[in-house]
């Protein structure tokens, strides 16, 4: 295989970075948009800024995204439709902390779906080097103080994020099914499989809910998550998934919460930590060690 550009680990920075983003959003907003709406407008306004660009390479791909249907609905399904619904939903009834942990479980299933689906296996080294990124991302998510994991408490908020993660991870693990075209008229096909899917449970909502009062911070998250976690992060996601597959590229979201802690410091005057240092040194250990050459590592994955 050849071997991928140092430019795709860096390039895998970007999303956790743009997601970490979007989860602090998520629980900011939260009383401000319904999920169904927040995450229906999400996918529609990201459709709208793509296709004038993404159109006409979008109609030279459409025999090969005809082709290959079934794989670019589920794709939409998972990573697109229901992942972002079901962490909104989350948001209105679990704590910050939970969700976050629940998310750094997703490089492990992931690394369990590519197994039952692909049978890719990872050596034990590499298995010790997840262990090292999920202890670094738990350990800035409960502040470095052990007791707190004692005092987790568990709502139905919780089995919708652990649902989301694993859909995630299906989503991460199906890339490697994808149809052979244009990675802009790859989002197009899938951001619309998203928004269509998305289009009768937002109309529900619309009936049971309050209408959406567009005032300035919902515009500027909408366009926010429309843009940074959506276009760019997907297309950088995608990408680094294609060049280096599922396994590794998964390690990189346990970078979520140390961005959403560096967000903080930078954005709401929070104070840098010692358990922000030992959480990133455990992450950077563990990333570096599961990207060992495999001829160390024994990691057998694609």
């Amino acid at each position: 295989m050849k071997k991928p550009s140092p430019f795709i680990y860096l390039l895998l920075i970007l999303p956790p970075l743009f997601w970490a983003g979007n989860s602090v959003l998520a629980r900011g907003i939260a009383d401000l948009i319904p999920p169904a709406s927040m995450s229906f407008w999400r996918w529609t306004i990201a459709l709208a800024i793509l296709l004038p660009f993404t159109w006409r390479q979008t109609r030279k791909d459409w025999p090969k995204i005809k082709a290959s249907w079934k794989i670019v609905f589920l794709i939409g399904l998972f990573g697109i439709a229901s992942f972002n619904t079901l962490l909104y939903t989350a948001a209105h009834t679990t704590t910050a902390l939970n969700i976050a942990l629940t998310q750094s479980v997703m490089p492990v299933i992931i690394v369990v779906f590519s197994f039952l689906l692909f049978r890719d296996r990872i050596s034990r080294f590499q298995f010790f080097a997840i262990t090292l990124c999920m202890l670094g991302a738990g350990y800035i998510i409960i502040h470095g103080e052990w007791q707190r994991l004692l005092q987790l408490e568990f709502v139905v908020g919780d089995l919708l994020m652990l649902l989301a993660v694993c859909l995630y991870a299906l989503y991460s693990v199906l890339l490697r099914k994808r149809p052979e075209i244009h990675p802009l008229s790859f989002l197009t096909s899938t951001f619309t499989v998203g928004a269509v899917l998305l289009l009768p449970l937002y109309l529900w909502e619309v009936q049971i809910s309050p209408p959406l009062e567009l005032t300035q911070p919902v515009i500027i998250s909408l366009l926010y998550v429309a843009f940074c976690p959506s276009i760019l992060a997907y297309l950088c996601w995608n990408k680094g998934i294609h060049e280096i597959g599922a396994n590794r590229a998964g390690l990189y979201i346990n970078l979520v919460p140390l961005f959403a802690s560096l967000l903080a410091i930078v954005f709401l005057g929070e104070r840098f930590q010692g358990y922000h240092l030992v959480g990133g040194v455990l992450i950077a250990c563990g990333l570096l060690l599961f990207n060992l050459p495999l001829s160390r590592s024994r990691g057998v994955e694609r």
